[in-house]
């Protein structure tokens, strides 16, 4: 088993780290349309269950297919835990976003989760960066801004350009808390097993929430538990088939997120694996409808230059 100590030369890991984060992004960014349309249906909370028990039973076909079994080394078992946790937060936050939208907007701030990653992995991992490494982190961070702020006429006329851009914030240093405690975890057990734990706990905690939020806490959570669509919020073939798309896509991206993980830098797959929300926004704006103001055009501009340039070796 290779772990993060015995790590082959950064050149050789490169592609590998690229290759599994972008292939994480694309299905992480095509499950965005699919959870973003089912949660404007039945509501987040609902969306948000059923996307985790489906992951968490094709999980545990992967894991039952290679013989697999489930960790008995209580700190991979915790820590899966937590991690498991983490991503059940930001899943819902971000679904929540992305049902009270704008979804471009949404899908814009979320991509930040690489940057913040890329920091993280310096500070708590020793990673290094070259200094256009680091502009580029900047250069992103500032794009994240502009795509999250409209501007009315000055600073005095600055706001949230939507609703949800507060639980995309949540939902990227979520995501960003769980990509590095992945990493961690996976410095003592493989990969499989450490997704096992996570999305066991994952979807424990995820029906817990849903159960506890649809009995003793109805009122204060009733918007995450109806949609936006005037149908009585009943569970339509077609919002079925979207959580199993969405379920479905979400293990494709794990499976190889994680494995990046083992193998690759953490910067570098949690980075390219942020690409995801542009995969949503070009279909939001191409297909949706939804349109974003220039200031916005500039910042999603500036994440990509950003982005690019914390690529470069």
């Amino acid at each position: 088993m290779i772990h993060h100590d015995s790590r082959p030369d950064t050149l050789t890991t490169m592609p590998l780290g690229l290759l599994t984060g972008l292939a994480a992004a694309l299905s992480w960014g095509t499950l965005d349309v699919f959870s973003a349309l089912a949660s404007r249906r039945i509501g987040s909370l609902r969306v948000t269950t059923g996307i985790q028990l489906v992951g968490a039973g094709l999980v545990w076909m992967v894991a039952l297919a290679l013989g697999t079994r489930m960790p008995t080394d209580p700190v991979v078992l915790l820590g899966g835990t937590l991690v498991g946790a983490a991503g059940a937060g930001a899943y819902l936050a971000y679904f929540t976003g992305l049902r009270i939208g704008p979804i471009s907007v949404v899908s814009g701030m979320v991509a930040a989760y690489g940057g913040l990653t890329v920091v993280l992995a310096v500070i708590i991992r020793g990673e290094s960066l070259s200094p256009l490494q680091a502009a580029g982190a900047a250069v992103a961070t500032l794009g994240v801004i502009l795509t999250g702020f409209a501007f009315d006429g000055g600073l005095r006329g600055m706001r949230f350009a939507g609703p949800g851009v507060g639980f995309a914030i949540l939902a990227l240093v979520l995501f960003a808390t769980m990509t590095i405690g992945s990493d961690i975890v996976i410095d003592r057990s493989g990969w499989l097993e450490v997704l096992l734990v996570s999305r066991t706990a994952n979807a424990v905690l995820s029906v817990a929430v849903l159960v506890i939020a649809m009995t003793a806490f109805r009122g204060p959570t009733a918007p995450l538990l109806r949609g936006e669509v005037a149908d009585g919020g009943r569970l339509r073939p077609a919002v079925v088939v979207a959580i199993v798309l969405a379920g479905l896509l979400d293990v494709m991206g794990l499976l190889a997120f994680v494995y990046g993980l083992e193998f690759a830098e953490t910067w570098l797959v949690g980075l390219a694996s942020s690409f995801g929300p542009a995969v949503t926004i070009l279909v939001a704006v191409v297909f949706l409808g939804e349109r974003l103001r220039p200031i916005q055009w500039l910042g999603l501009a500036g994440v990509l230059a950003g982005m690019i340039a914390i690529g470069l070796p």
